[in-house]
C-alpha cells in the first residue's frame, strides 16, 4: 500500500517507519528542509532505541523516503496519515493550526481518493470538523478516521509492532476495510482493532492518558503521607499492586509526570469539560498534585541547607522527563533547575542523551551541563536524581562518596536502597519512604 506521513516528529516518524518495515511503500512529509536533509542522510532528530537502524534499514529498501513537498508525497498515495504538533495553548485547548494547515495541503494536493487519518491528539470533535474542511477543498473522495496512538517514549516500536489495541474511529465501510487491512499484521496474537465512532475514539486517548497521570499522582500524594507517617511507599506500592484490579504499572512514587502527553491531555481535559459546562475537579487535583511533587527535592535539599543556596553547588542525574529518551518537554528537573537556580545555586545536570535540547535553554544562567555524570559530582553538595536511566541505577557509590564535597543523595526514583545508602555514610532521602527510612 502508498502511504503517506505528514510530519515526522515522534509520532510520524515511528509510524512511517514501522508501517515500511511491515511492507507498505511510506513517504514522510517535512516542511523543515533541514530536518528532510537529515533523514535523507539517515540522521534521526529524536532518540527513541531502535529507531535510527530502522529507518536505515526501510530507506535502503526504498520503502521509506522523505520530502518537504506535500504534492509530492502524496501523489497516488492511498493513505495519509496525519502526525503534527497538537500543543497546548495558553487557555489550555489544544492548538490545532498545524493540523489544519497540514489537512487543507493535502486537500488541495490529492490526485485520487484517500483515507485521511489522523494520528495527532486532537480534542474530541475535530474529525467531524476535518471531514467538513477537507472535503470542502478538494474535488476527491475523503475518507476521515481518527486513529490516536500510544506510543510509550523509549519503547514506541515496540508498542506499534505489538499493540495492546487499535483504536479506530471512523463512518465508512471502506474506511474501515483499509484500517483492518493496515494493522491486521500487528494484532496476530489476537489484541483487537477496536472500530469505533469519531468521539469515542477521541475521547479513548485522553481518557487513557488521563488516568494513567491520576495514578501517577494518587502515588505521588500517598508518598507524602508515607514519609510524615515513616511508611515506605515502595513496600506499599507492592502490596497493593498484586491485587490484580490494580496492577504495578504507572504506580510508582516520583518527582511528577512530564513529557509531550500527560500534561497536555490532561489540560486539555480539564479546558474541555470547562468550556461544555461540565467541571473536572478530579483532574484539577491530578495536575495540582503533579505540579507540587516537582518540588519535592527542593524540600527534601531545604532540610539540609535551609532555603538560601547561595554558594552551594548542586547535581542534578537526569535531565529528560523519563529514560530511554531525549525528550524535555515538561520535565520535572526544568522546574527543579530554576528553582535551585532562583534560590542562588549553581547548578550541574548530567544526561545520557537530553543535553543537546538545553544548549540554548540555560544560557546566562549557573548552569553546567555535564557529559560524564561522575564529573558532575566534582565539589557538589548534593546529587538530586530526576530521571532513573539504568546508567544510574548501579553506580560506584564509594567513587559517588570521593567526588561529593558531602555525600547527600536525594533520590526521586526511589532508585536506590535506603539502608544500603546509609551503610555507605550517604546522608540519604528518596520519595514517600519514611523518615525512618533516612538518615
Amino acid at each position: 500500500m502508498k502511504i503517506a506521513v505528514i510530519g515526522t516528529g515522534y509520532v510520524g516518524l515511528v509510524t512511517g517507519t514501522c508501517l515500511a518495515e511491515n511492507g507498505h511503500s511510506v513517504v514522510c512529509v517535512d516542511r523543515d528542509p533541514a530536518k528532510v536533509a537529515s533523514l535523507e542522510k539517515g540522521q534521526i532528530p529524536i532518540y527513541e532505541p531502535g529507531l535510527e537502524d530502522m529507518v536505515a534499514r526501510n530507506a535502503e529498501a526504498h520503502r521509506l523516503s522523505f520530502t518537504t513537498d506535500t504534492a509530492k508525497g502524496v501523489a497516488g498515495v492511498e493513505v495519509v496519515f496525519l502526525a503534527v504538533g497538537t500543543p497546548s495553548s495558553e487557555n489550555g485547548r489544544a492548538d490545532l493550526s498545524q493540523l489544519l494547515g497540514a489537512a487543507d495541503a493535502v486537500a488541495a494536493a490529492l490526485t485520487g481518493p484517500v483515507v485521511l487519518v489522523t494520528k495527532s491528539t486532537v480534542p474530541v470533535g475535530t474529525a467531524r470538523m476535518l471531514m467538513k474542511r477537507v472535503r470542502e477543498r478538494s474535488a476527491h473522495t475523503i475518507d476521515i478516521v481518527s486513529n490516536p496512538e500510544f506510543l510509550k517514549e523509549g519503547d514506541a516500536i515496540n508498542d506499534f509492532m505489538k499493540p495492546d489495541r487499535v483504536v479506530v474511529g471512523c463512518d465508512s465501510e471502506n474506511a474501515q476495510r483499509v484500517m483492518r487491512n493496515i494493522y491486521e499484521p500487528f494484532v496476530r496474537t489476537d489484541n483487537p482493532i477496536l472500530f469505533m465512532d469519531f468521539e469515542s475514539s477521541e475521547l479513548t486517548k485522553y481518557a487513557s492518558n488521563a488516568f494513567l497521570a491520576t495514578r501517577i499522582s494518587f502515588m505521588n500524594e500517598l508518598s507524602r503521607v508515607a514519609m510524615t507517617m515513616g511508611a515506605d511507599i515502595e513496600t506499599v506500592r507492592k502490596g497493593m499492586g498484586f491485587d490484580r484490579r490494580i496492577g504495578h504499572l504507572f504506580m510508582f512514587a516520583g518527582v511528577g509526570y512530564g513529557g509531550s502527553c500527560f500534561p497536555k491531555d490532561v489540560r486539555e481535559l480539564i479546558a474541555l469539560g470547562r468550556e461544555e459546562g461540565v467541571p473536572m475537579p478530579l483532574l484539577e487535583a491530578v495536575e495540582n498534585v503533579n505540579e507540587q511533587q516537582k518540588a519535592i527535592l527542593i524540600e527534601y535539599l531545604e532540610r539540609e541547607y535551609g532555603k538560601d543556596l547561595k554558594g552551594k553547588t548542586i547535581t542534578l542525574w537526569g535531565l529528560a522527563f523519563k529514560p530511554r529518551t531525549d525528550d524535555i518537554r515538561d520535565a520535572p528537573a526544568l522546574r527543579i533547575i530554576d528553582e535551585l537556580v532562583a534560590r542562588g545555586a549553581h547548578v550541574r545536570v548530567s544526561d545520557p542523551a537530553a543535553l543537546g535540547h538545553a544548549k540554548n535553554m540555560f544560557a546566562g544562567k549557573p548552569v553546567e551541563l555535564v557529559e560524564d555524570a561522575y564529573e558532575a559530582l566534582r565539589g557538589s553538595d548534593a546529587l538530586l536524581v530526576v530521571t532513573e536511566w539504568a546508567e544510574f541505577r548501579r553506580p560506584d557509590f564509594e567513587k559517588m562518596k570521593g567526588l561529593l564535597r558531602k555525600p547527600v543523595v536525594l533520590d526521586g526514583r526511589n532508585i536506590y536502597d535506603p539502608a544500603a545508602m546509609r551503610a555507605l555514610g550517604f546522608t540519604y532521602r528518596a520519595i514517600g519512604r519514611g523518615d525512618k527510612h533516612a538518615s
